[in-house]
């Protein structure tokens, strides 16, 4: 977000991990990311790595220490739920581990984001029916289960 014409990041760059995420989806993330051929172009991002299932976590782990001999020009960012900080993932990557603050105004964020989720010409766009013409949003209620 260094600039406002900077991109999002594309399907290739983010792994949303889950307690059913395999470690074949891992891996093949994590050779993206560490393949000599990437030399640190993009940021890659592991969101919820401490969801993963504890065998997926051990061989995560295990290629991870076997394939960043091969390139030490990576950008790999992890991200965990800081309630779970003592799961597999965070503990094993936790010498790297950075408290982060956003550096730039919540302002400023929502601009980037409204600027690259709006749907520019939303007459055929399902965009059309969200605030701004945006290809997203989320729906929130302080109650669970009431229909969102």
């Amino acid at each position: 977000m260094n600039s406002p014409h900077q991109p999002l990041p594309t399907f290739d760059e983010v792994l949303l991990c889950t307690p059913q995420t395999t470690s074949e989806q891992v891996e093949l993330f994590l050779r993206r990311c560490l393949s000599p051929n990437s030399r640190g172009e993009k940021i890659y991002t592991m969101l919820y790595a401490d969801e993963l299932s504890y065998d997926v976590s051990t061989r995560t782990e295990e290629l991870f220490q076997c394939l960043q001999h091969y390139s030490n020009m990576y950008h790999l960012v992890i991200l965990c739920n800081c309630n779970r900080e003592h799961s597999y993932i965070p503990s094993v990557f936790s010498q790297y581990k950075v408290h982060m603050v956003p550096q730039r105004p919540l302002a400023e964020i929502q601009r980037y984001l409204q600027d690259h989720y709006r749907v520019t010409q939303p007459l055929s766009s399902a965009a059309s029916i969200f605030k701004d013409n945006m290809c997203v949003g989320i729906v929130s209620s302080k109650r669970a289960g009431v229909g969102k």
